[in-house]
Order: structure tokens, then C-alpha cells, then sequence
């Protein structure tokens, strides 16, 4: 067994694994992120739904702990991103559309020079590496070279990387965007399976049918603001929509009228 009481000692169930409270990102005069606040439970499934610049990307990055923000708080199953973000660092794994392997290692080596970031001990690296590769059906590439590899093969191999720590906390922003059929409908199993096993996963998409399928809750983002947040189920009743997209444009629309928009 894999020893994770150093990444589970804060891990609370009756508190949430992350908590966001009046997060802001500006840039000089622009508001990318705009006072938002939320959070997500562990075993569930949140999603950040919008257009391109709704400020999606930058609320990852920032939760990621890539970019500083302007104002507000973090905390990632109980640890404040501003004061303990080696340890934030250590629960969660990132992954974006365009995050890059190193091209001229293989599968395995790049498992084990992230683990070895991680400051995972050797013997420990080893088990985890074997597992993974046995779980994401690598054994037939995990030794070739990743700039060799099919699209496919490459997602497997970026998943495997970020989950070679065992993280509590998946943040992945647009992963989705550029996979064919077969490689989204694995993205999205890998990610009920991850939620099975208590993981908090937030993610970015502005597939609308794949937020309804996979997510327990929505954040509706809309130039840097959360127009409106609940389950799919919740958002669409109370727009009276069809669909998740209906329901997104009835937003904009209300708000606009209103005069809310920000």
C-alpha cells in the first residue's frame, strides 16, 4: 500500500476540498476574476462554464497556484494557498489543454521525474509508476519516446503524470477541446473513476452536453463573474431550459436586462 498520510492528514469530509472566498485577478484596470466565491466537496464534480475570456482559465491558474491574485482566499483541503503552497502543490495536479510532456522522454520517465518532484520515495515512485501504467493500459508505449506517441497515447501518458502523486484535488482546464470521440469518452470515465474515489475535480469546458454529463454542480462564468451556480438539474428547471446552453443564454439575457451584467 501507498502511504498518503502526509497528502490526507487535513483531509476533513465534513469540510470542503476547496474554498474559494472573494478571489479577484486584475490586470492594471482589467478585471479578470471579479470577487467570486465557491466551493467543492470531496468526491465531486465541479464545472466552470462560459465563453472564451469568461475568466475560466485564470480562476484555475490561480487555484493552481501559477498565478498570484489580486485579492481574496484560497484554501485546498484545509491549507491556505498564500502560506502553505508546497503542501497546496502536493494535493492537486493540473492539467491544461496544452500542458506538454518532455517529448524526448518516455511515458515512465516522465512519471518518474514528476514524482520525483513531488519528493515521492523511490521504492513508493516505482509501485505507483507500475500502477498506473497497468491502469492506463500503457504497457505497450510507456518505455517509447512521448514525441512518438499517438494523441491518444500522449493523453493517457499527461493523465498518468498528474496523477502519479495520488492527488485529493483535479483542476484541468479545457482537456477536452481538442480529443476526438474516443479520447473524450476516456476523459470523462477517467474522471467519474477519480470522483469514485473521493477526488475533488474541478474542470473548465464549454461543452455544455459534457458539463451535464459529468458535473454535480455548475459555476455560469461571464466576464469574470459567476452569473449563477447549482446542479445541472437546478439551472436548467429554473430557466426552464432544455439544455445547459438555453440555460446559460437565458442568464446573459436576464442579467442584461437587468442591468447586471458585469
Amino acid at each position: 500500500m501507498l502511504n498518503n498520510d502526509l497528502i490526507n492528514s487535513k483531509l476533513d469530509p465534513l469540510n470542503p476540498a476547496i474554498h474559494v472566498k472573494h478571489l479577484s485577478k486584475t490586470y492594471g484596470e482589467f478585471k479578470a476574476v471579479k470577487n467570486i466565491s465557491f466551493s467543492a466537496q470531496s468526491g465531486q464534480i465541479v464545472g466552470l462554464l462560459g465563453p472564451n475570456g469568461a475568466g475560466k482559465t485564470t480562476t484555475l491558474r490561480l487555484l493552481a497556484g501559477i498565478m498570484a491574485m489580486s485579492a481574496g482566499q484560497i484554501e485546498i483541503c484545509g491549507y491556505d494557498i498564500s502560506q502553505h503552497l508546497f503542501e497546496v502543490r502536493r494535493r492537486i495536479g493540473f492539467l491544461s489543454g496544452d500542458t506538454q510532456l518532455y517529448r524526448r522522454l518516455s511515458p515512465r520517465e516522465n512519471m518518474n521525474y514528476f514524482g520525483l518532484l513531488h519528493q515521492l520515495p523511490p521504492a513508493q515512485l516505482k509501485q505507483r509508476i507500475e500502477q498506473l501504467i497497468e491502469q492506463f493500459e500503457m504497457q505497450s508505449f510507456a518505455h517509447r519516446p512521448v514525441e512518438k506517441l499517438s494523441s491518444g497515447q500522449k493523453q493517457r501518458a499527461n493523465i498518468a503524470r498528474i496523477l502519479v502523486h495520488q492527488p485529493r484535488v483535479l483542476i484541468l482546464d479545457e482537456i477536452t477541446a481538442s480529443l476526438d470521440i474516443i479520447s473524450s469518452q476516456f476523459m470523462m470515465d477517467f474522471l467519474k473513476q477519480e470522483k469514485q474515489r473521493g477526488c475533488s475535480i474541478l474542470f473548465s469546458t464549454h461543452i455544455m452536453s459534457e458539463a451535464e454529463y459529468l458535473c454535480d454542480h455548475i459555476l455560469l462564468l461571464y466576464q469574470g463573474d459567476i452569473l449563477d451556480e447549482g446542479s445541472p438539474e437546478q439551472l436548467m428547471q429554473q430557466s426552464q431550459a432544455a439544455n445547459l446552453t438555453e440555460a446559460f443564454l437565458h442568464q446573459i439575457k436576464h442579467y442584461s436586462q437587468q442591468g447586471n451584467l458585469p
